[in-house]
């Protein structure tokens, strides 16, 4: 091999350490058996919630692993891996939800394990991880929590009004 070549997968090795030490969320997958518009499906669903998918080598991933700093994964890294991330901190579930759906919608997809900030995660945490709503779900659980109090009170105030409508009709 060429020395030219070994630099460029030096490279490559080196530019995928560095995205994996941003990630907030990490998830290895096997995704051999879907087809391209399967994979190009999951890829855009992906990107719109700003996770990325990379499929490479397995010993170029052991070696990214190693300089990011990242250990426990590389028993995931056998046979067809693909590494989802997400560099995201406001939302670390969004990639177990994304590949949840597409494990329980195509046999073929197996979630392997992953690493959630620096902590090694199996996957039936991530699958549990999966069930939680997004943020803004949960922003928005939090506005009808904090609204029903003031709604409550309204509706009081409202049938007070009208009961006094009434008494002073009669």
């Amino acid at each position: 091999m060429s020395k030219a070549a070994i630099a460029e997968k030096e490279k490559l090795v080196d530019a995928f350490a560095e995205e994996l030490k941003a990630a907030k969320a990490i998830l290895v997958i096997n995704y051999l058996g879907l087809t391209v518009e399967e994979v190009t499906n999951m890829r855009k669903d992906l990107r719109d919630n700003d996770v990325k998918m990379k499929v490479i080598k397995n010993t170029y991933l052991r070696r990214a692993a190693a300089k990011a700093g990242i250990e426990g994964l590389d028993d995931t890294f056998v046979g067809p891996t693909a590494v989802i991330y997400t560099d995201n901190a406001d939302d670390i579930t969004e990639p177990a939800r994304i590949v949840s759906k597409y494990e329980d919608d195509f046999d073929v997809i197996e979630i392997k394990g992953g690493m959630l900030e620096g902590k090694l995660t199996s996957k039936d945490e991530i699958k549990e991880l999966a069930s939680i709503p997004g943020r803004e779900g949960l922003l928005s659980m939090l506005v009808s929590v904090l609204q029903a109090p003031i709604r409550d009170f309204a509706y009081a105030v409202k049938a007070v009004a009208e009961s006094k409508d009434e008494d002073s009709a009669e």
